[in-house]
């Protein structure tokens, strides 16, 4: 297994990580990333096998597991009770009563509100070159999420900020200050949420809130501090990974040229998953071993911990023929964008749905848009997302 070494705040890196995914992948399935002082997966059947194979996961092996310094008790609260952190048999309870809450049909009903939403959010674009992130990537999926929970649309720049500071933690370029706000996000988000949901307890509405204090499995609800995190992680993942999956689309769709053909209703799905595929909002996950495996020439001790590079993954030459190209008329083919195996994002029903209104709609209200800037990724890795998309209609 070769060793390569890339800083993952380096600014030529954090603008186009590709070059060095392809050079990492032209060595084998594996490499020591220097920097990380980790072993990780650069191909897409590697990362697809890791993802799924129950010998790994995301709880750290407990003789490993340490006490968080006491400043940032908030923020590790929540992650205790998250079911991204959760492996079985925790995990598979907490899962399936997330999916007695958030089911297609609660997601299916939400289309009108969206397609609503995006009608009146581009009325109110201005005249002159503006940041389509803010005014409208980002305002798709965090009013969506607002509306889905029931929480007030009023609540929304506050989530947002919440949410912002809480997942900075997962950055390469976490300081201090960064740790400061995520705690201080996390107590606020918390406070909120069990105001709230102590509100619709004795007010149930016809929200996802609602739904989940009412769901039961065997016998078993969600515990105050697994709503309390289920809400956080359903707003932070829904939100994060919808709006650099919207923003990088929108950024792709207007470098190549290819809108508005490939989102007419025939050819839609296709280009939303090869918008996904192509530049993904999330570029590295995370799992430990449980186990001594042998896996891909490398033997992982239990304890060890392996970065899955889903934005690699998804340019695997021997999957996709020519896979630094956008194509949208590619037959569609599993991308690893929202993970796998037990892991697989619960909210990935509820971002495809978002890409498919938003962008028609965009283009279609839009015809003349285009770049007034060149695009700029924020340094944010291991997220993949613009730190402003400035265009003009």
């Amino acid at each position: 297994m070769k060793s390569f070494s890339q800083s993952p705040t380096d600014p030529g890196f954090v603008q186009n990580p590709y070059p060095f995914y392809d050079k990492a992948r032209g060595s084998g399935d594996l490499f020591y990333w220097q920097d990380y002082g980790l072993v990780a997966a650069v191909s897409y059947r590697a990362v697809r096998a890791l993802f799924r194979d129950r010998r790994f996961g995301r709880e750290v092996p407990p003789e490993l597991a340490e006490q968080g310094p006491a400043h940032l008790a908030p923020w590790l609260a929540i992650e205790a009770h998250s079911l991204l952190e959760a492996e079985p048999p925790r995990h598979t309870r907490l899962r399936s009563l997330v999916m007695r809450a958030f089911t297609s049909r609660a997601i299916s009903a939400l289309q009108p509100s969206i397609e609503d939403l995006c009608h009146d959010l581009i009325k109110g674009f201005p005249h002159k070159s503006f940041d389509l992130l803010e005014a409208y990537c980002t305002q798709v999926p965090v009013i969506t999420i607002c509306r889905l929970l029931g929480v007030p649309e009023a609540m929304a720049p506050d989530l947002l900020q919440w949410s912002h500071d809480m997942v900075a933690m997962y950055q390469a370029n976490r300081t201090q200050d960064t740790e400061d706000r995520a705690a201080k996000s996390s107590r606020e988000f918390t406070e909120f949420l069990k105001e709230y949901i102590a509100l619709r307890r004795n007010d149930p509405r016809d929200d996802l809130i609602t739904r989940l204090i009412s769901a039961e499995e065997e016998g078993q609800k969600l515990s105050l501090d697994e709503l309390v995190a289920t809400c956080i992680l359903l707003l932070n993942a829904g939100h994060e990974a919808t709006v650099h999956s919207l923003g990088n689309g929108v950024k792709t769709l207007l470098q190549t040229g290819a809108a508005p053909d490939v989102l007419a209703p025939d050819g839609l799905d296709a280009t939303i998953e090869e918008i996904l595929r192509y530049d993904p909002p999330l570029h590295m996950f995370t799992r430990y071993a449980y186990e001594d495996v042998d896996l891909f020439g490398h033997s992982f001790k239990r304890g060890d911990q392996v970065a899955l590079l889903l934005g690699a993954a998804n340019r695997d030459p021997t999957v996709w023929a020519e896979p630094n190209m956008f194509q949208p008329s590619r037959p569609i083919e599993v991308n690893t964008s929202f993970g796998g195996g037990i892991h697989f994002c619960v909210g990935a029903p509820l971002a495809r749905l978002e890409m498919r209104i938003a962008l028609p709609i965009l283009f279609e209200s839009c015809p003349d848009l285009q770049l007034a800037a060149p695009p700029h990724y924020s340094d944010s890795y291991h997220f993949h997302g613009l730190n402003q998309l400035l265009v003009r209609t």
